[in-house]
């Protein structure tokens, strides 16, 4: 799989939030680490869309299309600040 980067998920992510989502600023849940999530590492051939933490690999929200609707885990987000 080609690992990209969160830019790669903004359109999605509008679609999701209704906002413009990359440069809302993540905590990840395993690490304490804090970016924006244009820099998180996105995977779009994963069953859904995967995106993981750029400094522990762990997977911070994965976004699966089911029929018309979108199924949003951000389980592994402690934060999601927009600003």
């Amino acid at each position: 799989m080609e690992a990209l980067d969160g830019n790669a998920i903004g359109g999605l992510l509008h679609e999701v939030f209704g906002t413009e989502m990359t440069a809302a600023e993540g905590t990840c849940a395993a690490c304490g680490a804090r970016a924006p999530v244009a820099q998180a590492v996105v995977y779009l051939d994963a069953p859904g869309t995967v995106a993981r933490c750029r400094h522990c690999a762990s997977v911070l929200m994965v976004i699966v299309a089911r029929r018309q609707y979108r199924c949003v885990d951000l389980s592994g987000l402690a934060a999601l600040d927009v600003r």
